[in-house]
Order: structure tokens, then sequence, then C-alpha cells
């Protein structure tokens, strides 16, 4: 689990240095904002999931990164530090960052 939330502050942290719409204090922020996240996602996600699941299956599972980029602004609006300036930005990073923290858990994480 730690490994998990490193590597998401690692994607948080790099997605905040490639888009400009995101502002974060410090690496530290980062840490801050995937644990924060990983609460928002372990608490929220499931039912999100439910709830969404019409949308979720007419746009073939893509709708899953609107939830992404709903968790991630809720981790905005609960945290100082950290900051996204608009929608557009918060979808694009939540895509980004999905993907970036695919591949880190690829590279890092033993399978199985």
């Amino acid at each position: 689990m730690i490994t998990n939330i490193l590597l998401l502050s690692i994607s948080i942290f790099l997605v905040s240095k490639m888009m400009s719409g995101i502002h974060l204090k410090s690496f530290w922020t980062a840490v801050v904002v995937a644990i924060v996240y990983s609460i928002a996602d372990i608490l929220l996600y499931w039912l999100l999931v439910i709830i969404s699941m019409p949308l979720i299956i007419i746009t073939f599972g893509l709708f899953v990164f609107v939830l992404n980029a709903f968790l991630l602004w809720i981790t905005d609006q609960i945290l100082d530090d950290f900051e996204i300036e608009d929608l557009g930005t918060t979808l694009v990073a939540s895509l980004i960052i999905t993907v970036i923290n695919l591949i880190l858990g690829w590279i890092f994480l033993p399978a199985g």
C-alpha cells in the first residue's frame, strides 16, 4: 500500500510539472494528495461506479475517467496546497495520472 501511494505521488508530481493548470507546493504535497485521493477512492469509488454503471456501459468504460477526475476534484477541494485550475485540466490530469501510475505499477510492482 505504501508503494502504491508513493507511485501515485510520483504520478501526481510528474503531471503537475507537465501541466501548467496544476499547482503543488512540493513533492510532499503530492504525497498528501495521493493519501487523500486514495482515501476518497476507498470510500467513494465503488458507490460512484454503481450509481453511474449505465454511463460506464454506454461509454464502454471511458466514464471511469470522469469518476477519477471527480475524485481528483474532491482532493483539490480538501487540500489548500493542491490546486487545479479548471474542469478540462482535471479531466486531462486524471487521464495522465492514471496512465503514468499504471506504467509505474507495471515497472515497480511485481505481478500477482
